[in-house]
């Protein structure tokens, strides 16, 4: 048996020998003795010599080595594998190319410790910007240590974090932020190791590039976690070739496997920002919007709305009503319901035999032309400047015909006050 650790580090990867060397040594450097750590690298089925590489360590961590075969990107899987040979009580998930500082693990550890909350712990990965890399950062760091790079360079807004403008909106506490999840990256980041087995660890179904991380997150967070910031527990990203039409791609396609799972407004408005719109740091105030007109709109019933709707629609057609509330009319019989206020939504569902979804109406589970009468509600008015080109467009593909009460040019902070009448569409 294996002795135990206080932390366990697991590094995927992927053909990348020679970075993921350079990962390792930079773990040799730290501060909390090399007894209380444990390495272990999740090949996501390499055919260069990383095996080689991790052989090369033996003699200066306690390094093991879990490899699959290579059936494409399964980076959920070898992180998976890694983890399941880990012994450590934390664990700490870095990518290849992520350099460390000397205190890089007695940061996160300092991060658990304290509190009355169970929390995963995020690490800011300097030098990480897709859009816009900074130049220079993989000769900088083949003169300087890893922490004479951020201490010369942390303040320059090209060698930031993608998400320091995330981060400095909330002060640096995500705890103040409503979807902290999203910001929980795997480039740097840490968990309890009963936390993480507990949550069920990655989804293996997560293919490609982006998102195993985020639902991890999210799947965390659900499970009472706080999300936090450790600025002192920082990575550096040693830039190395990138795909990022690619990765992009792989990234829609997961966030349907998000969504999937948790089809709820958080992740629908998640999934449509970034295939809609492409504003990815939109997504967090445009929930805070939707949150902001739930609250708004509790009180706000719509059955007078539906039973006008239904006056002329035929007993057994199949109706679908976006943005129910909680009180449906007598003539809404056996009819599918969507809110994004689930307390409400519960409350219709519990009045007859009817289906309900927890959704914004962006993107439902319902099948193509799966109703005969698609009822959107002036419930939906507060988000509909942001949302109504693409909740109708949902309208159209599960239903044959839609009668919407929504004004669409009536302004979301104004929309409460406003007087519904009800129009075709």
């Amino acid at each position: 048996m294996r002795h135990r650790r206080r932390v366990s580090v697991i590094i995927a990867t992927y053909n990348q020998a020679d970075l993921l060397s350079e990962t390792l040594r930079q773990l040799t450097r730290q501060t909390i003795p090399t007894d209380d750590f444990e390495v272990i690298v999740g090949d996501d089925g390499s055919s260069d010599h990383t095996a080689d590489v991790v052989r090369s360590y033996a003699d200066l961590l306690h390094v093991t080595y879990f490899h699959q075969e290579d059936r494409g990107f399964r980076v959920a899987s070898a992180r998976n594998g890694a983890a399941r040979m880990a012994v450590g009580a934390l664990l700490v998930i870095l990518d290849t190319g992520s350099m460390v500082g000397p205190d890089f693990l007695a940061a996160h550890l300092a991060a658990h410790e304290g509190g009355e909350s169970r929390r995963a712990v995020v690490g800011p990965s300097y030098g990480y910007n897709p859009d816009v890399p900074m130049a220079g950062v993989d000769e900088l760091l083949a003169q300087l240590p890893p922490e004479l790079v951020v201490e010369r360079y942390r303040h320059l807004p090209d060698f930031q974090d993608v998400r320091q403008p995330y981060f400095v909106g909330c002060e640096m506490d995500l705890r103040r932020r409503s979807i902290p999840w999203k910001a929980f990256w795997t480039g740097n980041c840490s968990v309890r190791m009963d936390d993480f087995r507990r949550v069920g660890a990655f989804e293996e179904r997560f293919q490609g590039w982006g998102g195993e991380d985020m639902e991890l997150g999210f799947r965390l967070h659900r499970a009472g976690l706080t999300i936090e910031l450790a600025a002192e527990a920082w990575a550096v990203v040693a830039p190395h070739d990138r795909d990022h039409k690619a990765n992009f791609d792989e990234l829609f396609a997961n966030m349907r496997v998000f969504l999937s799972k948790f089809p709820e407004p958080a992740v629908e408005m998640g999934l449509a920002v970034m295939v809609e719109k492409g504003e990815f740091w939109q997504w967090e105030p445009m929930y805070v919007e939707l949150l902001d007109w739930q609250q708004r709109a509790r009180g706000l019933s719509v059955a007078d709305e539906i039973a006008r709707a239904l006056a002329d629609v035929p007993d057994d057609e199949a109706v679908t009503i976006i943005g129910c509330g909680g009180e449906l009319p007598a003539s809404a019989t056996g009819a599918t319901v969507v809110d994004f206020d689930q307390e409400l939504l519960d409350r219709a569902v519990r009045s007859g035999d009817h289906s309900g979804y927890h959704a914004l109406g962006l993107y439902t589970p319902l099948s193509d032309d799966s109703a005969g009468t698609v009822v959107i509600t002036s419930r939906m008015a507060g988000v509909w400047d942001t949302w109504g080109m693409q909740i109708l467009a949902e309208a159209g593909r599960i239903g044959l015909r839609t009668i919407s009460f929504v004004d669409s040019v009536v302004p979301a902070a104004h929309a409460q006050e406003t007087q519904f009448e009800g129009r075709a569409a």
